[in-house]
């Protein structure tokens, strides 16, 4: 158990799945006297990609001192990948934070800002692939822990990725108290939350809807991975 209040760091984005953002959020702010604070740019409204509206409640720059920062994801992070303020934010708050993490989509963030080379990581396995560009190993698992890294796969594994964060900070008994207050008890109607389970059919109906947004991904990992090389060669030399 820390010593003081735990402060939790959730980045807020334009466009981000708000899911991946709200899931954690309730599982972090129910830890007691916990902090939880929004982080983005400015404290103007930021809407998600499906049209909710969040407020921030600090901006980067005054953000204070933190336990955990979680990156989720969404179709927003494609801007995230080359967002110098972003990404200079997550590298410099790295090192004195006990714990990273990245939802969904969220991981291919830290990757942009240089933060899985060499790690395990998970995201959402539509984008699994693209973990690769930034060093890291694709892992297929709902929650990948690598250390104080934690990633998790689309949007819902939010949720448990939290739950595992609180019980590695608090302990078990503490994570199944918030586990049981928020009557986390997932039992969904149908078998189709991974293409394992979906089957082909399904997946290959959704992959082809899917295909312009993971064109664009593809596009913005590409540039945003070349940058990242960029930026380590002049440090190197």
């Amino acid at each position: 158990m820390t010593e003081k209040a735990p402060s939790f760091g959730l980045l807020l984005f334009p466009d981000v799945t708000q899911l991946d953002l709200t899931g954690p959020y309730e599982v972090l702010a129910r830890v007691p006297g916990a902090q939880v604070h929004l982080l983005w740019k400015t404290l103007d409204p930021v809407r998600s990609d499906t049209g909710l509206t969040i407020l921030p409640t600090a901006t980067l720059a005054e953000a204070p001192p933190l336990d955990l920062i979680l990156v989720p994801g969404g179709g927003g992070i494609n801007a995230l990948l080359t967002d110098e303020e972003v990404l200079a934010f997550l590298a410099e708050r790295a090192s004195g934070t006990r714990y990273l993490s990245g939802i969904c989509t969220g991981s291919l963030v830290l990757g942009a800002a240089g933060l899985l080379e060499g790690k395990r990581a998970g995201t959402h396995w539509a984008s699994r692939d693209f973990l690769a560009a930034f060093g890291a190993t694709p892992v297929a698992e709902r929650v990948v822990v690598d250390g104080t890294l934690f990633t998790g796969g689309g949007v819902t594994a939010g949720i448990d990725l939290a739950l595992r964060i609180v019980g590695a900070l608090f302990g078990e008994q503490a994570a199944k108290l918030v586990q049981l207050s928020i009557e986390y008890d997932p039992k969904p109607p149908f078998d189709a939350g991974s293409p394992e389970g979906a089957g082909e059919a399904v997946t290959t109906d959704l992959l082809a809807r899917m295909r312009p947004m993971i064109e664009a991904r593809a596009a913005a990992v590409a540039k945003s991975a070349e940058a990242l090389r960029r930026r380590r060669s002049a440090r190197a030399g």
